[in-house]
Protein backbone atom coordinates (compact mmCIF):
# COMPACT_ATOMS: atom_id res chain seq x y z
CA UNK A 1 0.00 0.00 0.00
CA UNK A 2 1.35 3.58 -0.82
CA UNK A 3 2.34 5.08 2.49
CA UNK A 4 0.62 8.57 1.40
CA UNK A 5 -2.73 7.16 1.49
CA UNK A 6 -4.40 5.27 4.67
CA UNK A 7 -7.81 3.46 4.05
CA UNK A 8 -7.87 4.24 0.15
CA UNK A 9 -7.57 8.24 1.32
CA UNK A 10 -4.98 10.43 0.48
CA UNK A 11 -3.16 11.57 3.46
CA UNK A 12 -2.84 15.22 4.34
CA UNK A 13 -0.08 17.24 5.73
CA UNK A 14 -0.61 18.85 9.25
CA UNK A 15 -1.21 22.20 9.26
CA UNK A 16 0.64 24.22 11.35
CA UNK A 17 -0.59 26.54 13.53
CA UNK A 18 -0.45 30.41 12.94
CA UNK A 19 3.02 31.80 14.70
CA UNK A 20 1.87 34.27 16.91
CA UNK A 21 3.59 36.99 15.48
CA UNK A 22 1.57 36.08 12.52
CA UNK A 23 -1.74 36.65 14.41
CA UNK A 24 0.04 39.78 15.70
CA UNK A 25 0.77 41.43 12.36
CA UNK A 26 -3.00 40.61 10.76
CA UNK A 27 -4.47 42.62 14.08
CA UNK A 28 -2.10 45.52 13.29
CA UNK A 29 -3.34 45.09 9.11
CA UNK A 30 -6.99 45.07 10.56
CA UNK A 31 -6.55 48.22 12.53
CA UNK A 32 -5.08 50.23 9.95
CA UNK A 33 -7.35 49.26 7.57
CA UNK A 34 -10.46 50.03 10.16
CA UNK A 35 -9.35 53.41 10.60
CA UNK A 36 -7.08 54.14 7.44
CA UNK A 37 -8.73 57.31 7.41
CA UNK A 38 -7.47 58.35 10.58
CA UNK A 39 -4.28 56.81 10.63
CA UNK A 40 -2.81 57.70 7.13
CA UNK A 41 -5.66 59.80 5.35
CA UNK A 42 -6.05 62.80 7.79
CA UNK A 43 -2.64 63.35 8.38
CA UNK A 44 -1.82 63.65 4.42
CA UNK A 45 -4.97 65.85 4.04
CA UNK A 46 -3.52 68.30 7.10
CA UNK A 47 0.19 68.58 5.37
CA UNK A 48 -1.55 68.97 2.07
CA UNK A 49 -3.73 71.86 3.35
CA UNK A 50 -0.79 73.42 5.41
CA UNK A 51 1.09 73.47 2.21
CA UNK A 52 -1.54 75.21 0.25
CA UNK A 53 -1.86 77.66 2.95
CA UNK A 54 1.92 78.49 2.72
CA UNK A 55 1.66 79.17 -1.02
CA UNK A 56 -1.14 81.25 -0.81
CA UNK A 57 0.52 83.26 2.17
CA UNK A 58 3.79 83.78 -0.20
CA UNK A 59 1.58 84.73 -3.00
CA UNK A 60 -0.27 87.33 -1.37
CA UNK A 61 3.10 89.11 0.20
CA UNK A 62 4.49 88.64 -2.92
CA UNK A 63 1.65 90.17 -4.72
CA UNK A 64 1.33 93.01 -1.87
CA UNK A 65 4.95 93.34 -1.60
CA UNK A 66 4.74 94.41 -5.63
CA UNK A 67 1.67 96.58 -4.92
CA UNK A 68 3.45 98.75 -2.60
CA UNK A 69 6.80 98.93 -4.96
CA UNK A 70 4.24 99.88 -7.77
CA UNK A 71 2.54 102.89 -5.86
CA UNK A 72 6.07 104.31 -4.55
CA UNK A 73 5.35 103.12 -0.59
CA UNK A 74 8.69 100.93 -0.97
CA UNK A 75 11.81 101.33 -2.08
CA UNK A 76 13.04 98.15 -3.77
CA UNK A 77 16.38 98.68 -2.44
CA UNK A 78 15.41 99.06 1.16
CA UNK A 79 13.40 95.95 1.30
CA UNK A 80 14.41 94.33 4.81
CA UNK A 81 12.96 91.37 6.80
CA UNK A 82 14.59 91.24 10.33
CA UNK A 83 17.39 94.02 9.30
CA UNK A 84 18.42 92.13 5.94
CA UNK A 85 18.82 94.05 2.98
CA UNK A 86 17.88 91.22 1.00
CA UNK A 87 19.34 92.96 -2.37
CA UNK A 88 22.72 92.40 -1.39
CA UNK A 89 22.24 89.70 0.96
CA UNK A 90 25.17 87.10 -0.88
CA UNK A 91 27.88 90.22 -0.35
CA UNK A 92 26.71 91.72 3.02
CA UNK A 93 25.92 88.87 5.33
CA UNK A 94 28.31 87.69 8.06
CA UNK A 95 28.95 84.74 9.65
CA UNK A 96 27.03 85.06 12.65
CA UNK A 97 23.95 86.57 9.78
CA UNK A 98 24.73 83.16 8.02
CA UNK A 99 24.07 81.34 11.31
CA UNK A 100 21.47 82.65 12.20
CA UNK A 101 19.68 82.42 8.74
CA UNK A 102 20.49 78.71 9.05
CA UNK A 103 18.76 78.57 12.67
CA UNK A 104 15.86 80.14 10.72
CA UNK A 105 15.74 77.80 8.08
CA UNK A 106 15.44 74.79 10.15
CA UNK A 107 12.76 76.37 12.62
CA UNK A 108 10.94 77.17 9.62
CA UNK A 109 11.17 73.64 8.21
CA UNK A 110 10.05 72.02 11.38
CA UNK A 111 7.14 74.56 12.23
CA UNK A 112 5.91 73.64 8.61
CA UNK A 113 6.23 69.75 9.73
CA UNK A 114 3.69 70.22 12.63
CA UNK A 115 0.30 70.02 11.21
CA UNK A 116 0.30 66.19 10.38
CA UNK A 117 2.03 66.10 14.50
CA UNK A 118 -1.04 68.00 15.78
CA UNK A 119 -3.70 66.00 13.69
CA UNK A 120 -2.02 62.74 14.85
CA UNK A 121 -2.36 63.86 18.65
CA UNK A 122 -6.34 64.31 17.73
CA UNK A 123 -6.68 61.10 16.05
CA UNK A 124 -4.38 58.36 18.91
CA UNK A 125 -6.88 60.61 21.46
CA UNK A 126 -10.24 59.58 19.65
CA UNK A 127 -8.76 55.85 18.29
CA UNK A 128 -8.23 55.35 22.13
CA UNK A 129 -11.21 56.13 23.32
CA UNK A 130 -13.31 53.93 21.26
CA UNK A 131 -10.72 51.23 20.48
CA UNK A 132 -12.78 49.05 23.03
CA UNK A 133 -15.75 51.05 23.30
CA UNK A 134 -17.06 50.88 19.73
CA UNK A 135 -16.64 47.24 19.40
CA UNK A 136 -18.81 46.46 22.45
CA UNK A 137 -21.40 49.19 21.03
CA UNK A 138 -21.97 47.69 17.09
CA UNK A 139 -21.40 44.16 18.66
CA UNK A 140 -18.67 43.02 16.65
CA UNK A 141 -16.89 42.22 19.78
CA UNK A 142 -18.61 38.52 19.56
CA UNK A 143 -17.29 38.12 16.27
CA UNK A 144 -13.86 38.75 17.46
CA UNK A 145 -13.85 36.64 20.44
CA UNK A 146 -15.46 33.64 18.30
CA UNK A 147 -11.81 33.95 16.81
CA UNK A 148 -8.61 32.30 18.40
CA UNK A 149 -7.19 35.73 19.27
CA UNK A 150 -6.47 36.29 22.99
CA UNK A 151 -7.76 39.63 24.56
CA UNK A 152 -4.44 40.30 25.22
CA UNK A 153 -3.65 40.45 21.51
CA UNK A 154 -6.13 42.13 20.63
CA UNK A 155 -5.70 44.73 23.12
CA UNK A 156 -1.70 44.92 22.41
CA UNK A 157 -2.39 45.42 18.69
CA UNK A 158 -4.28 48.35 19.40
CA UNK A 159 -2.07 50.22 21.80
CA UNK A 160 0.78 49.18 19.48
CA UNK A 161 -1.25 51.17 16.74
CA UNK A 162 -1.79 53.96 18.37
CA UNK A 163 2.34 54.48 20.01
CA UNK A 164 4.09 52.96 16.69
CA UNK A 165 1.75 52.63 13.43
CA UNK A 166 -0.25 55.90 13.66
CA UNK A 167 3.01 57.65 14.54
CA UNK A 168 5.03 56.35 11.78
CA UNK A 169 2.78 57.46 9.36
CA UNK A 170 2.51 60.61 10.81
CA UNK A 171 6.09 61.52 10.49
CA UNK A 172 6.14 60.15 6.86
CA UNK A 173 3.42 62.83 5.86
CA UNK A 174 5.21 65.12 7.95
CA UNK A 175 8.57 64.66 6.07
CA UNK A 176 7.33 65.03 2.84
CA UNK A 177 4.98 68.14 3.91
CA UNK A 178 8.34 69.59 5.21
CA UNK A 179 10.37 69.31 1.94
CA UNK A 180 7.17 70.60 0.06
CA UNK A 181 6.95 73.58 1.82
CA UNK A 182 11.13 73.87 1.22
CA UNK A 183 9.93 73.10 -2.77
CA UNK A 184 7.29 76.22 -2.18
CA UNK A 185 10.31 78.20 -1.04
CA UNK A 186 12.83 77.36 -3.49
CA UNK A 187 10.45 78.77 -6.17
CA UNK A 188 10.28 82.18 -4.38
CA UNK A 189 13.39 82.87 -3.66
CA UNK A 190 14.63 83.11 -7.24
CA UNK A 191 12.04 86.24 -7.51
CA UNK A 192 14.49 88.50 -5.04
CA UNK A 193 17.66 86.99 -6.25
CA UNK A 194 18.56 84.38 -4.02
CA UNK A 195 19.94 80.83 -4.84
CA UNK A 196 17.76 78.70 -2.91
CA UNK A 197 20.17 75.63 -3.43
CA UNK A 198 22.39 77.70 -1.27
CA UNK A 199 20.42 80.17 0.98
CA UNK A 200 17.88 77.41 1.95
CA UNK A 201 18.90 73.81 1.17
CA UNK A 202 22.44 74.85 1.69
CA UNK A 203 22.27 77.07 5.04
CA UNK A 204 19.70 74.03 6.56
CA UNK A 205 20.16 70.76 7.28
CA UNK A 206 16.25 69.12 6.12
CA UNK A 207 17.81 65.34 6.45
CA UNK A 208 18.66 66.50 10.38
CA UNK A 209 15.21 67.86 10.88
CA UNK A 210 13.93 64.83 9.12
CA UNK A 211 15.90 62.52 10.94
CA UNK A 212 15.05 64.31 14.39
CA UNK A 213 11.51 63.25 13.75
CA UNK A 214 12.26 60.02 12.93
CA UNK A 215 14.01 59.90 16.05
CA UNK A 216 11.18 61.23 18.31
CA UNK A 217 8.91 58.53 17.28
CA UNK A 218 10.29 56.35 20.64
CA UNK A 219 10.25 59.21 23.08
CA UNK A 220 6.44 59.95 21.64
CA UNK A 221 5.61 56.07 22.55
CA UNK A 222 7.09 56.17 25.78
CA UNK A 223 5.25 59.67 26.80
CA UNK A 224 1.98 58.79 25.34
CA UNK A 225 1.70 55.50 27.27
CA UNK A 226 -0.40 56.97 30.45
CA UNK A 227 -2.60 59.09 28.22
CA UNK A 228 -3.06 55.55 26.15
CA UNK A 229 -3.83 53.70 28.92
CA UNK A 230 -5.65 55.77 30.38
CA UNK A 231 -8.26 56.28 26.95
CA UNK A 232 -8.02 52.33 26.83
CA UNK A 233 -9.30 51.59 30.18
CA UNK A 234 -11.86 53.97 30.12
CA UNK A 235 -12.83 52.59 26.95
CA UNK A 236 -13.03 48.77 28.18
CA UNK A 237 -14.87 50.28 31.16
CA UNK A 238 -17.44 53.08 30.30
CA UNK A 239 -20.81 51.17 29.39
CA UNK A 240 -21.51 54.88 27.96
CA UNK A 241 -20.07 58.29 27.05
CA UNK A 242 -16.35 57.21 27.51
CA UNK A 243 -15.53 60.49 26.19
CA UNK A 244 -17.17 62.28 28.98
CA UNK A 245 -15.37 59.46 31.68
CA UNK A 246 -11.63 60.05 30.18
CA UNK A 247 -11.84 64.01 30.52
CA UNK A 248 -14.57 64.34 33.19
CA UNK A 249 -12.70 61.90 35.84
CA UNK A 250 -9.21 63.29 35.82
CA UNK A 251 -11.13 67.27 35.86
CA UNK A 252 -12.90 66.68 38.59
CA UNK A 253 -9.80 64.78 40.26
CA UNK A 254 -8.35 68.08 39.85
CA UNK A 255 -10.70 70.08 41.16
CA UNK A 256 -11.34 68.18 44.38
CA UNK A 257 -7.77 68.30 44.97
CA UNK A 258 -7.40 72.08 44.28
CA UNK A 259 -10.91 72.74 46.96
CA UNK A 260 -9.59 70.62 49.89
CA UNK A 261 -5.81 71.48 49.10
CA UNK A 262 -4.90 68.10 49.54
CA UNK A 263 -1.56 68.55 47.77
CA UNK A 264 -0.19 70.51 50.88
CA UNK A 265 -0.34 67.15 52.56
CA UNK A 266 2.94 66.13 50.36
CA UNK A 267 4.37 69.97 50.69
CA UNK A 268 3.02 70.44 46.82
CA UNK A 269 1.15 72.84 44.78
CA UNK A 270 -2.42 72.27 43.12
CA UNK A 271 -0.19 73.35 39.87
CA UNK A 272 1.54 70.13 40.28
CA UNK A 273 -1.59 67.31 40.80
CA UNK A 274 -3.09 69.35 37.10
CA UNK A 275 0.55 69.21 35.41
CA UNK A 276 1.63 65.39 36.53
CA UNK A 277 -1.64 64.34 36.33
CA UNK A 278 -4.73 65.93 35.00
CA UNK A 279 -2.91 67.20 32.25
CA UNK A 280 -0.35 64.19 31.62
CA UNK A 281 -3.47 61.66 31.49
CA UNK A 282 -5.20 63.57 28.97
CA UNK A 283 -2.51 65.57 26.04
CA UNK A 284 0.59 62.96 26.09
CA UNK A 285 -0.28 61.92 23.29
CA UNK A 286 0.46 65.78 21.15
CA UNK A 287 3.49 65.18 19.82
CA UNK A 288 6.28 67.30 21.58
CA UNK A 289 4.60 67.47 25.21
CA UNK A 290 7.85 65.88 26.67
CA UNK A 291 9.11 68.75 26.67
CA UNK A 292 6.97 70.18 29.63
CA UNK A 293 9.43 67.53 31.63
CA UNK A 294 12.36 68.98 30.36
CA UNK A 295 11.71 72.81 30.36
CA UNK A 296 12.43 73.89 27.18
CA UNK A 297 12.22 77.76 26.29
CA UNK A 298 12.27 78.52 22.62
CA UNK A 299 12.58 82.38 22.53
CA UNK A 300 14.50 82.75 19.33
CA UNK A 301 15.32 80.06 16.23
CA UNK A 302 18.48 79.49 17.47
CA UNK A 303 16.27 77.51 20.53
CA UNK A 304 15.37 75.32 17.67
CA UNK A 305 19.06 73.72 18.32
CA UNK A 306 17.75 72.06 21.15
CA UNK A 307 15.21 69.97 19.11
CA UNK A 308 17.61 68.92 16.92
CA UNK A 309 19.98 67.33 19.04
CA UNK A 310 18.72 63.92 19.28
CA UNK A 311 20.45 63.40 22.35
CA UNK A 312 19.10 66.45 24.12
CA UNK A 313 15.57 65.07 23.33
CA UNK A 314 16.30 61.75 24.38
CA UNK A 315 17.68 63.54 27.72
CA UNK A 316 13.59 63.22 28.70
CA UNK A 317 14.55 59.63 29.32
CA UNK A 318 16.32 60.19 32.58
CA UNK A 319 13.51 62.14 34.01
CA UNK A 320 10.98 60.11 36.73
CA UNK A 321 8.06 61.36 34.88
CA UNK A 322 8.32 59.79 31.83
CA UNK A 323 8.96 55.98 33.53
CA UNK A 324 6.63 56.81 36.56
CA UNK A 325 4.20 57.89 33.18
CA UNK A 326 5.08 54.55 31.46
CA UNK A 327 4.76 52.41 34.15
CA UNK A 328 1.41 53.79 35.17
CA UNK A 329 0.13 53.62 31.37
CA UNK A 330 0.95 49.92 31.40
CA UNK A 331 -0.96 48.79 34.04
CA UNK A 332 -3.73 50.59 32.63
CA UNK A 333 -3.22 48.66 29.42
CA UNK A 334 -3.29 45.72 31.50
CA UNK A 335 -6.46 46.26 33.21
CA UNK A 336 -8.03 47.22 29.90
CA UNK A 337 -7.00 43.90 28.60
CA UNK A 338 -8.97 42.12 32.00
CA UNK A 339 -11.91 44.25 31.50
CA UNK A 340 -12.19 43.09 27.85
CA UNK A 341 -11.98 39.78 29.21
CA UNK A 342 -15.70 39.53 31.04
CA UNK A 343 -17.16 43.24 30.05
CA UNK A 344 -20.84 42.79 28.75
CA UNK A 345 -22.94 45.36 27.92
CA UNK A 346 -26.56 42.64 27.51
Amino acid sequence: MNASTFDGEPRRAPVAAPHPTHKFKLLLRREFWEHKGGFFWAPIWAGGISVVLALMALVVAEVGARKALASGHLNGDSIRINGLNFSGITEKMSAADLQQWGHAVDASLLVSSVWPLIVLGFVVFFYCLGALYDERKDRSVLFWKSLPLSDRDTVLSKAASALVVAPVIAVGVAIATMFAFGLVVSLVMPMHGLNPFKFFWGMGNPIEVAGTLVAAIPVYAAWALPTVGWLMLCSAWARSKPFLWAVMIPVFAGIFVAWFDVMNVFNLDTGWFWQHVVLRSLTSVFPGMWMTAQNVRIDNPADFDALSHIQGMYSVFATPQMWIGAAVGIAMIVAAIRLRRWRDDN
